[in-house]
Order: C-alpha cells, then structure tokens, then sequence
C-alpha cells in the first residue's frame, strides 16, 4: 500500500446523491467527480479518493439482483487498484443490498462500507456530509499495513455496523438503523473507536478474492399474521418456478399448529422448496422446537434461521440457491455463520 490509502467511491444512487436547485428548488444529481471541491473537509483526510457513478443513477427502491451484479463488479475489477471501497446507495434498501454483497465476495481482505443519508448532500441539515467523511476515513483505516475493517459494513449516524446484520428502522430519524442482535464495529464521536474483538479476522493464508455472481432470486417472503387463510399460504406455495421461502414467524419461531398450514409447508419442502424461519421481532433468535408450535415445523424440515434479519436471509437464500447446493448442503451452510451474519 502506498502511504495515502486509495478509496474508491461507487454512486449508484439515492438521496445523498442530490442537491437543491436553488433557482427552481428541484432535485438534482451530484456531480461525484468534483466531490473534493464540493466537500472541502475530505482533503484533511489522508487518502486519495476516486469515484465511480452508475451510467444512470437508480432509486433504491428499484435495486434488484442486477444492480448487486454491477456493483460487484465495479468492486472486484477495481480490487487490486484500492485499498477501500465506499458504496452509496439508497437506504431505503440498503440492508438488502449490502448483506447481498456480503455474501457474493470470498476471501474479502479489504473494507466496503455502505452508506447513504436522510437529507440530499445539497441541503442545509444534512447527514451526508458526516456520514460520507467518516464512510471514507472507515475505509482508510489502516494498522500495521493492514485495513482494520475487512468485511462489508454500513455506516451510519456515528456507528458502523456490520451490513449483515443490520435493519432500516426509522424512516425520519437520521438513526436509521439498527443492528438488534450484534454490537456496532466502531462508533464515532471525538474519535473513531473500532471495537476490535467484533471484527471479522480473515485466514492468514492470503487468498484470492472470489466473486459470487450467480444469485438465484426465486424466492418470496411470507410474513405471518393472526388470521392468515389457507388460500394466501397456498397462493405463496403455488408460485411457478419458486426454490425458496422465507417464513416470518412469531416470537421464537411460532407458527399456526393447524393442520392445513403444516400440511401446506410440508407439501412444500417434500417438493424441495427451501423453508426457512425467521423472526419477525427487530431482536432475538428463532429456537425451533423450544415451544409446541415451532416443534412441527422442525420435524418436517424447517430451516432455522437463528437471530438472521430477513434482509440477510433473503440474501443468504439468494446466495446459496446459485450455488447449486443439494438439500443436506443448503441446511448445514445456512444454518452456519459464513460472513458473521448469524451467532
């Protein structure tokens, strides 16, 4: 590595990426090419920062597999060129799309940290500012020739998360996010303190960085509610060419004990759609067989999710689907942490 670390920027789009017209008060792109100018306070910190922009800038509620794709390529051809990587993306689906990216890199020696804002970089009370400087100076941290983040993150409102494990939970607060079941990595405030024992450690045996493309989205999520009918679960069971279901359960893993929902899961897995059990609490884990109504759905095959959030589940889900596992495979690498995105 150099002495100035080298961070690469990728805009894909999303609220920090806006400024205000004042003429017109309208929206309008940023032009991520003339960020040193437009944000003078980078050039205190010690790297050199380049940047990236999506051809054509996506709202984050239109990302989907093929943006993932495209942002893991911009990643891995520019791996050898950067010592760190800042992705800006919506956040209204930013737990989705890092914990998908958490899953298709291998071996990934070097941070990538997510971030984005509430308020456009234009405005006048905006958390972009701070959120994209410190997202840089996460990404620059370096200690004894080595990045003190190896693994992807988000970073947001003073705290860096590991991406996987985290929730969009306000929609107004610039605290957006949550990481109910796993302590932030670092939270800034006078300094930056990285929480060393939570970070991933990487092989010592230096590998190459592999890139996971082939992510299979015939999936779905059905999230349970009190009152369900027989024809919705059915409808969810019966859609062509489906491989994979995350099922949102009560508490600890609760679900209905009446013998047309089983039945209809059973059915399911028996066809070889993948089942798996998540929580629709913000915190805690899925226990499967810990009370009467979670037993069954661990005797026919159930996937335990553990304390996994629905965004990494669906990932995960995706992730693994490509690789063409067989059925005993996708249960015991589900079931395991693989980029610290379960206990």
């Amino acid at each position: 590595m150099a002495n100035q670390p080298k961070i690469l920027i990728v805009y894909t789009g999303g609220t920090i990426g806006m400024v205000k017209d004042y003429n017109t008060g309208a929206l309008k792109a940023f032009d991520f090419s003339q960020i040193s100018s437009k944000i003078p306070e980078l050039q205190q910190l010690n790297c050199e920062i380049n940047t990236i922009s999506f051809d054509e800038p996506i709202d984050s509620s239109n990302m989907s597999v093929h943006y993932y794709i495209q942002i893991a390529d911009i990643i891995s051809d520019n791996y050898d060129k950067f010592d760190g990587f800042v992705v800006l993306t919506g956040s209204d689906t930013m737990s989705y799309t890092s914990s998908a990216i958490s899953f298709m890199f291998e071996n990934l020696q070097k941070p990538v940290i997510f971030t984005g804002s509430q308020l456009p970089i234009g405005d006048l009370r905006t958390d972009a500012k701070e959120n994209l400087i410190t997202s840089i100076q996460v990404a620059s941290a370096y200690e004894n020739g080595k990045p003190v983040i190896q693994e992807v993150g988000l970073y947001f409102e003073y705290k860096l998360y590991r991406a996987n494990r985290t929730t969009k939970i306000n929609a107004e607060q610039f605290e957006a996010f949550a990481s109910m079941n796993y302590p932030p990595l670092a939270e800034s405030g006078v300094h930056l303190n990285f929480n060393y024992p939570l970070l991933l450690k990487p092989e010592e045996n230096k590998k190459d960085l592999v890139v996971r493309k082939n992510l299979d989205n015939h999936v779905v999520i059905l999230k349970l509610f009190p009152g369900i009918t027989e024809s919705v679960v059915r409808s969810f069971m019966n859609i062509p060419d489906l491989k994979g279901i995350i099922l949102e359960t009560y508490g600890s893993g609760n679900a209905p004990t009446e013998k047309w929902f089983v039945d209809l899961l059973e059915e399911s897995v028996n066809k070889g759609i993948y089942i798996v059990n998540v929580t629709q609490c913000k915190g805690g884990s899925v226990i499967l067989g810990h009370y009467e109504t979670s037993s069954e759905l661990k005797r026919i095959g159930i996937v335990d999710g553990k304390d996994i959030t629905t965004e990494t589940a669906i990932a995960k889900m995706m992730y693994l689907l490509g690789e063409k596992l067989s059925k005993e495979e996708f249960t015991h690498y589900f079931q395991t942490p693989l980029r610290g995105e379960m206990a």
